[in-house]
């Protein structure tokens, strides 16, 4: 363990080895201090359970149905590494063994950490969702008492989940390191593989399940019968509920917490790349200090948020001050580290190539990103900016023309939001491409001018995702808080229903602002999410290349060979390249298309079940509303598309290999980029910018005679509006995040195996593809398949 490392690196890993615990140790300190808040009353406590065994169930069920797929993967990602020659770092870090030893480690140590990173994103979802449960009954609680003690309560509980997501992230990859040293990389796709592949199923089904409660409760109860959010008598209340912990918590904590992975997994590859090039592990071991120092301060950042004012936008305010105070911290903390351990690398006064201020200030470009996305997102879905007041004034025409200014809304931030991604990456450009790589070019190493240089930039390029993601803590707690305040806010519309004493109406009052902030919470993180999805798999796209390179070169190319990777790069010209860079950016549409159908056809079901039980009485009193049913819909239509999804992703990156070469998956690798980022942003916002116009007009005084509050035409047409946007911004558009992450991950993993079997006339590579495209039809088959219908 941590062989060829000084005294000060052996030290720095395991420190930040500590940092990883300390994260943890956090998290378990604000679970005692969330369980030591009161939970309510009688009633309060059997909405609760109601919420909690539901969600539990559905998580059960769901794990269930994705075990067989990952013990399948388990053993292909071991049998991977025995079709083609072990990594020459591989044979360095266990020179004292053969190859076959060797491949052997190596098998085992990826198998093991994609079982690793399946199973830390799978703790991460599941007891985040658990203490999200946990923490909305006591801030509904903590809202008869005051607005800042209910901020606090459900702010410390999304923090649990960020200091998860941060201890358990930063622990696998550091001990990953630690065990492999500079032969990390091959172990390290496997935990990124597995934490992505757990996030796709989580985001998949838990986005299908709560939108499909969520658009049915809302139409058959705001609009055909006029009655008020989480009203106990709508049959779909507590699937709607139960939906947003599976859907938001779980879902977008394992999603945040692939990114952390797959982020250092990209960052370590290419650090591999220049340790290679210029014989320095600083270009490894720094990217791990960044992120020890991002947990540190994403506990001190989480903490500064405590009691404001009676305020949303305080509340907002006081949530973004303690982003800020995590920045700041990180950014001068990483200057700090880079001085004394970038500065003067080898002890004799020498330089790292372009000096030590480069790697820092590329990290810092990542913060900076992170900061921008998050205003942006603001400004384009939160209740005071003037795009979402635009659809609030459309609302009086009705919904056609609310729609109409929500989808340019959408677009529009699209294109903001990609610019600054762009400009981030131009900034790594600026950053590392003027460094003089006249000492490295050594032609008899195939290492070109432009192929060094091209590596240092893409290590800029993985900097900042790095960076982007140093405030993990902070985001997945902004995200948590959300489905916290909304969860909250349905315990107490339930619970109090028919209350109107002044002490209820105020706190009901305060959870339905704290319901405000948590939807402009949500769309923030969602739009890091996306923005860190972009440049990891930008990232991910320069690993790639280099893998696919050195394989060429295992494989017998010469150096000099014009079709070797780092000669030619991806040529946009050639007809093939250009036909699976269109296939790419078909896919998350295709993607999008069957996760938005699964939730449109479980709403219409939910709507007719409702109808029914409201044709029974349900509404006078007659009978009570049968809730399992609701909750039986979404969780049947959720597991239907589990596996059907999944496979898009991980199938058809390797059938584009294995059918067109590895120049043309280079070629789809961007397509899915550029078409699943914009895209993403897009259904991101524009939801978001719909809801949170609801939201404006439900805080109106009701007053329905003049089009003004709940039960008005501009509300209904505000809520049509919400529904059309919620499986955009909480199914489709954050699924697509995972989904561009496997497709990239899987490329890397499966590209040494292309190269090594070109010949599509081998009777194995025949097979493969007959079974690939077996598997793609079966999947498109089962998602459009009408599920059967549930027994009375």
């Amino acid at each position: 363990m941590l062989e060829g490392l000084s005294q000060f690196e052996t030290t720095a890993i395991w420190g930040v080895f500590a940092i990883a615990w300390l994260g943890l140790f956090y998290g378990w300190y604000l679970v005692k201090e969330v369980r030591s808040a009161e939970m309510g009353d009688e009633k309060m406590v059997k909405v609760w359970s109601a919420i909690r065994d539901g969600a539990n169930a559905y998580l059960g069920k769901q794990l269930k149905a994705i075990l067989p797929l990952i013990g399948v993967l388990t053993l292909v990602l071991f049998g991977s590494v025995y079709v083609v020659p072990p990594t020459a770092e591989a044979m360095e870090r266990f020179k004292n063994y053969d190859e076959q030893t060797v491949k052997l480690i190596i098998g085992i140590g990826r198998a093991v950490a994609f079982v690793m990173g399946s199973g830390f994103s799978l703790l991460v979802g599941q007891l985040g969702m658990r203490m999200a449960v946990q923490g909305n009954i006591r801030a509904a609680q903590a809202a008869r008492s005051s607005f800042g003690g209910a901020l606090k309560v459900a702010y410390r509980a999304g923090t649990i989940t960020g200091m998860l997501t941060d201890g358990l992230g930063l622990l696998g990859g550091t001990v990953i390191f630690m065990i492999f040293g500079i032969a990390a990389p091959d172990a390290l796709l496997g935990f990124g593989f597995g934490g992505t592949l757990l996030a796709l199923f989580m985001r998949v089904g838990g986005g299908i399940y709560t939108k499909a409660a969520d658009v049915g409760a809302d139409l058959v109860g705001k609009v055909e019968q006029d009655i008020p959010e989480d009203d106990p008598r709508n049959p779909a209340v507590i699937a709607d509920l139960v939906g947003d912990n599976v859907g938001d918590c779980a879902g977008m904590a394992a999603d945040i917490f692939e990114s952390y992975e797959v982020t250092i997994v990209s960052g370590l590859i290419l650090g591999l790349a220049l340790h290679s090039i210029t014989g320095h592990m600083h270009w490894i071991i720094y990217p791990l200090i960044v992120r020890g120092i991002g947990v540190l301060s994403s506990i001190l950042g989480t903490y500064a948020v405590k009691d404001v004012s009676s305020k949303p936008g305080d509340a907002m305010a006081g949530i973004f001050k303690g982003f800020i105070t995590s920045a700041i911290i990180s950014v001068v903390l990483f200057g700090i580290a880079g001085f004394i351990y970038l500065n003067d690398p080898n002890g004799d006064g020498s330089q790292l190539p372009g000096g030590w201020w480069r790697t820092p200030l590329a990290v810092a470009v990542g913060v900076l990103l992170a900061v921008c996305i998050d205003r942006l997102t603001e400004y384009f879905t939160g209740t005071h900016g003037a795009p979402v007041k635009s659809i609030r004034k459309a609302s009086d025409t009705g919904p056609a023309t609310l729609i109409l200014n929500g989808l340019s809304v959408g677009y529009e931030s699209a294109v903001w939001t990609t610019l600054v991604i762009a400009l981030t990456i131009a900034a790594s450009i600026g950053i590392f491409g003027g460094i003089d790589v006249s000492s490295f070019v050594d032609p008899s190493k195939g290492l070109s001018a432009e192929w060094v240089r091209f590596t240092f930039i893409l290590y800029g390029v993985a900097m900042t995702g790095i960076g982007m993601l140093t405030l993990t803590g902070n985001n997945v707690a902004m995200d948590s808080f959300g489905p916290i305040a909304d969860n909250a806010n349905g315990v107490a519309e339930m619970a109090w229903h028919g209350m109107e004493d002044e002490a209820t109406v105020k706190a009901r009052q305060i959870m339905a602002d704290l319901d405000g902030v948590g939807n402009t919470t949500k769309a923030i993180t969602k739009g890091v999410a996306i923005g860190s999805a972009v440049i990891a798999a930008v990232s991910l796209f320069g690993s790639f290349i280099v893998d696919v390179s050195n394989a060429q070169i295992a494989s017998g190319l010469s150096m000099e060979s014009p079709e070797l990777f780092r000669n030619v790069g991806i040529r946009v010209h050639m007809p093939v390249v250009f036909v699976g860079m269109l296939i790419g950016g078909m896919l998350p549409w295709l993607f999008s298309s069957f996760a938005i159908q699964a939730v449109a056809r479980a709403a219409q079901t939910i709507i007719e079940e409702c109808r029914r039980q409201f044709r029974l009485g349900v509404l006078e009193g007659k009978v009570e509303p049968d809730y399992s049913q609701c909750v039986g819909i979404s969780t049947q239509a959720a597991q239907k598309e589990l596996i059907p999804l999944a496979t898009l992703g991980v199938v058809s990156p390797v059938l584009i290999g294995l059918l067109m070469g590895v120049e043309a998956l280079g070629g789809f690798l961007a397509g899915i980029i550029i078409s699943g980022q914009l895209l993403a942003v897009f259904m991101n916002n524009a939801g978001g910018a719909w809801d949170n116009a609801k939201k404006i007009v439900e805080d109106e005084p009701k007053d329905p005679a003049n089009n003004l509050g709940k039960g008005s035409e501009r509300h209904k047409a505000t809520v049509v509006g919400d529904t059309v946007g919620d499986p955009l911004k909480d199914t489709a558009g954050p699924a697509l995040n995972p989904m561009i992450k496997v497709c990239n991950l899987v490329a890397v993993i499966a590209a040494p195996v292309i190269v090594q079997y070109p010949d599509k006339s081998n009777p194995m590579v025949i097979g493969a593809i007959v079974l690939m495209f077996g598997a793609l039809i079966w999947a498109v088959r089962t998602s459009k398949k009408t599920p059967p219908e549930l027994s009375a």
